[in-house]
């Protein structure tokens, strides 16, 4: 096996994220909020590329930035900063980065978005995708040539789903899983591509398309199937403050990955991956506030509860010893002193 493969391959769309925390509902018309903390950095597809990259995964970027501010910030974390290969992406002149907004209250968020389609497709980017021990991406409802070209050489897909505001959720979109290993949508998502009513009953449709089968579950943990080691797994969320949940799927997915790439069993993947993506709801942002290895080593450290410490004893054989420095998590405006 060529180790110099890279471990994870990315394309798509990426955003620069301004993230607004500590608001106690959305504005109104004609009125004004000042919110108690903010963060920003890159986002969209950025998310996955940092989640993977933070857990020492090397990992290979395919995207568009604009040669404007953002474009050129963003260029500078992912390649500078987090050490991520942008060797496939391209940057265009004159195009806007795109811009997203995220209000963050009450455990969700809302995002209000400025873009333009890109001047490049991801199949452009990825015209003969570098073979790589796995792809992480997102299905959409016109199939991607470049994913066929990556199983052909051997990649191991993981894909997710997005959210169909037209309300139609095509089925046949489903027929893109026969390339792909394994598929991470969210409960709602899995439900209404499967026309069932429960993510248990999605999950088994599911795992009949594909040979790993994970529905995440939010506040209710995530639950999965692996037909090809014949496991099941059920595991539940950790009780977490929610500060803003931007890209919590994205670093579940690219945890979930980590361990699958590290052979764990099934159970241990899951549990790891439903950590991460909690851990990383208590920062602001997506990308940079996935917590790598340096911020499960710190939660494990400062594990006190006995029942979690027995259901993540596993980490104690499976942290690196050397988690790396302090991640970089996403500039936050201070609380205002009180009066």
């Amino acid at each position: 096996m060529d180790d110099d493969r890279p471990d994870v391959l990315l394309t798509g769309l990426l955003f620069y994220d301004l993230v607004l925390t500590g608001l106690g509902g959305p504005p109104t018309p004609g009125e004004e909020i000042w919110t108690k903390g903010m963060g920003c950095g890159p986002g969209g597809i950025a998310n996955l590329a940092v989640a993977a990259a933070r857990l020492g995964l090397r990992t290979s970027l395919a995207t568009v930035f604009g040669d404007d501010l953002y474009g050129v910030h963003c260029r500078d974390v992912l390649g500078a900063q987090e050490g991520i290969d942008l060797s496939l992406s391209r940057t265009a002149g004159g195009w806007p980065t795109p811009v997203t907004v995220s209000l963050a209250y009450g455990g969700d968020r809302a995002l209000v978005t400025h873009g333009q389609e890109p001047p490049y497709s991801q199949d452009a980017l990825m015209a003969d995708p570098p073979p790589a021990r796995t792809a992480l991406m997102h299905l959409e409802p016109e199939p991607r040539a470049w994913l066929a070209e990556a199983a052909a050489h051997g990649t191991q897909v993981y894909a997710d789903v997005g959210w169909d505001a037209s309300g139609q959720w095509p089925r046949d979109l489903l027929d893109q899983l026969s390339l792909c290993h394994a598929f991470l949508p969210n409960e709602a998502e899995a439900m209404a591509y499967t026309r069932t009513g429960s993510a248990s009953a999605a999950l088994k449709e599911l795992s009949e398309l594909v040979p790993v089968a994970v529905v995440t579950r939010g506040g209710r943990g995530a639950v999965a199937v692996d037909q090809t080691t014949g496991e099941y797994a059920d595991v539940p969320a950790l009780d977490i403050d929610v500060l803003d949940p931007t890209g919590a799927g994205d670093v579940f997915g690219a945890s979930f990955v980590a361990a699958s790439l590290g052979g764990w069993p099934l159970e241990e993947r899951l549990r790891f991956a439903v950590l991460a993506a909690g851990l990383s709801v208590a920062h602001p942002g997506g990308a940079l506030a996935a917590p790598g290895w340096y911020g499960v080593d710190r939660w494990w450290r400062s594990l006190t509860d006995p029942g979690l410490r027995r259901a993540y004893g596993f980490l104690a054989d499976r942290l690196p010893d050397d988690p790396g420095p302090p991640v970089a998590y996403p500039p936050v405006t201070p609380p205002a002193p009180r009066q």
